[in-house]
């Protein structure tokens, strides 16, 4: 399905709604706009498989871009808004766009962006009032094209950039197939069955729509004639009023989403009423288990979790009850076959530790990073499995457990060190809001753990509170995978959608040793 059908036959239906100021769109507003977008990138030469990118806040525009993209055969990019001039310039320049979409809230960003706009990005187009030179206002440029659809309406496909959390960002490009409009792949085809989602769903993002599951959610529910209620920002108390206001069905969140609503006053999370839930999903990050039982303890157990990358490769699935009888996994392969392996790649028994890796199934993306056939390289073996450097164990039930990743591993004195343990542990701190622990260079044991706490209130920083992290981690961990000192940052480097930066923090204690971090 696609917008199209149900702006035909429920024409005056939200298919979005902006949360905070209650703008909506409705299905055939977003059939027409995004057909007129479809008709002008069409007059200004792109093609099958070729390349727009989209550089906006969550706005009421978004949705009819992506869809323009999406019924066009088009690849497209959204581009963390967060990024400076020169970063969204890499990006553009990497992805081959030949037209951005633009929104005049960013006019910032865009006048920094201009003298390192790439030559083959010929079609500029600001949304909003305010249109810097050398761009072109995007209803000025739409309004001169009609609201048919193209002659041929193909499936296009996103193309995201991965996060960056541990280098550069790469595009995970994926097989894009001739098939008409309405079509997904297999692999985008099951959201619908898995999370119960049909027409009458009202389904919350929370997150900002350039990140892969908030934008492929959003896509699936106005294929499936369903209303997307699209937070601006996420705000803990706001979240929970846009729950009770629009009567949500659905919503996706992760964990850092929980901790902040958890940490409200109890007669702030009370005076709301989220019982129109019937489905709450996470994924994007490790969720520590005495957060989300407690979730499930206020929710009630309508509580999915999915663990997956964006490269597509492979994922698993767990429900309320399976977690509540296996706390801290994540779930059983989902279209796919989890394998652990050791350095080696021989396959890890029952609770071992080792690398996570997928055997894929039919209904799974094919996937490579754009330009880089050598980083693609590194995630698949001789047999065609895909990793992207997870480290985890099945149980003897099969159910898998992350451990963390690869990359953050800390080796002291020849002992490896999860810190994803210590991390889940602190932020259930009462005084804590966020927590990063990773290993900073030590003259005898290589690396030696240590921790970066934001606290509820800065005014508690200091060596008090640093005693009584380290002595609360002490009390639940063995002693060697505990912070042997924590210092206080008012915000860590996270990333809306719940990844952590980490690197940012680390490269502030290795300094010239950071070649050792990748």
């Amino acid at each position: 399905m696609w917008p199209a059908p149900h702006a035909e036959r429920n024409p005056d239906k939200a298919a979005c709604v902006l949360a905070g100021s209650g703008v909506a769109v409705t299905y055939r507003e977003l059939d027409d706009r995004s057909n007129r977008l479809a008709q002008l990138l069409w007059a200004r030469g792109l093609r099958f498989g070729d390349h727009l990118a989209v550089l906006m806040e969550n706005n009421d525009r978004y949705l009819e871009v992506c869809w323009a993209a999406q019924r066009s055969g088009l690849y497209f990019t959204p581009i963390n808004y967060h990024f400076n001039g020169g970063e969204v310039a890499y990006i553009l320049a990497d992805c081959d766009a030949t037209a951005l979409v633009a929104s005049s809230a960013l006019g910032a960003t865009l006048r920094e962006l201009t003298p390192g706009l790439p030559d083959a990005v010929t079609t500029r187009l600001v949304v909003g009032d305010d249109v810097p030179p050398g761009y072109e206002s995007y209803d000025d440029a739409v309004a001169a094209f009609p609201a048919e659809p193209l002659a041929e309406e193909l499936e296009g496909h996103a193309m995201l950039y991965s996060s960056g959390t541990t280098g550069r960002p790469k595009g995970i490009r994926y097989t894009l197939e001739r098939r008409p409009v309405g079509n997904p792949a297999a692999a985008l085809s099951g959201f619908a069955t898995t999370y119960q989602l049909d027409e009458d769903a009202v389904y919350l993002s929370p997150a900002p729509l350039y990140h892969s599951a908030p934008l492929q959610f959003c896509i699936a529910v106005t294929r499936l004639g369903a209303t997307a209620i699209v937070l601006e920002h996420f705000d803990p108390e706001t979240c929970l009023a846009a729950i009770e206001r629009y009567r949500v069905t659905h919503a996706q969140f992760v964990p850092t989403m929980f901790v902040r609503m958890l940490k409200l006053p109890e007669e702030v999370r009370a005076r709301y009423d989220v019982s129109s839930l019937r489905v709450v999903i996470h994924a994007a990050a490790p969720c520590p288990v005495e957060i989300k039982r407690s979730m499930i303890e206020w929710w009630g157990p309508i509580v999915y979790e999915y663990y997956g990358a964006t490269e597509g490769m492979g994922s698993t699935l767990i429900t309320s009850q399976e977690w509540l009888a296996h706390p801290g996994s994540v779930g059983k392969p989902f279209f796919s076959v989890v394998h652990i392996l050791d350095e080696d790649g021989h396959e890890c028994p029952v609770g071992e530790p080792g690398l996570v890796w997928f055997e894929p199934g039919e209904r799974i993306l094919h996937f490579e990073y754009h330009k880089d056939p050598a980083k693609t390289a590194t995630t698949r073996d001789e047999r065609g499995w895909a990793s992207v450097g997870d480290i985890g164990y099945v149980d003897k039930d099969g159910y898998l457990y992350l451990t963390d990743r690869r990359d953050f591993m800390i080796v002291s004195g020849g002992v490896n060190i999860y810190p994803q343990e210590a991390e889940n542990l602190l932020v259930t701190h009462p005084k804590v809001m966020d927590a990063a622990v990773f290993g900073i260079p030590d003259e005898e044991m290589g690396e030696r753990v240590h921790g970066v706490v934001q606290p509820i209130d800065m005014a508690d920083a200091g060596p008090a509170l640093e005693r009584e992290l380290i002595g609360f981690c002490r009390e639940h961990l063995a002693h060697y995978k505990c912070p042997q000192a924590i210092d206080f940052d008012p915000e860590l480097p996270r990333q809306p959608t719940g990844k952590l930066y980490k690197r940012l923090l680390r490269d502030r204690y290795w300094g010239a040793k950071q070649s050792r971090i990748v």
